[in-house]
């Protein structure tokens, strides 16, 4: 087993949030709830890179950055309709979920 990394990010629903990062090409693995009406966690993955969103209070705060590097930002930028910005280290977006966490999306410079 690979040794691995996985922010937790605060959601309020976590289908609507499944839902919001799948147009980032993360696609839903898994859901668990201990029993019917209680919070949500679940897991959302794009290739290798994972994250875990929770309905559940106290997981996690709003307002968490996370930083997602990709091969292609400019694909990622006409997704949501913004223009990628240059930075000394490449370039990047930035982007807020519906819970308004921040997402930092960049290209490495070369």
């Amino acid at each position: 087993m690979e040794e691995e990394i996985i922010p937790i990010l605060r959601v309020r629903d976590a289908a609507a949030a499944v839902a919001w990062y799948a147009r980032l090409g993360f696609v839903q693995q898994w859901e668990h709830r201990f029993e019917p009406g209680l919070p949500v966690f679940t897991e959302v993955a794009r290739g290798r890179v994972r994250l875990f969103l929770s309905e559940h209070e106290g997981d996690a705060r709003p307002d968490t950055l996370v930083y997602l590097r990709v091969r292609d930002v400019d694909e990622v930028a006409a997704e949501f309709g913004v223009q990628p910005e240059e930075a000394p280290w490449g370039r990047e977006i930035a982007l807020r979920d519906l819970d308004g966490n921040r997402l930092r999306i960049g290209t490495p410079g070369g």
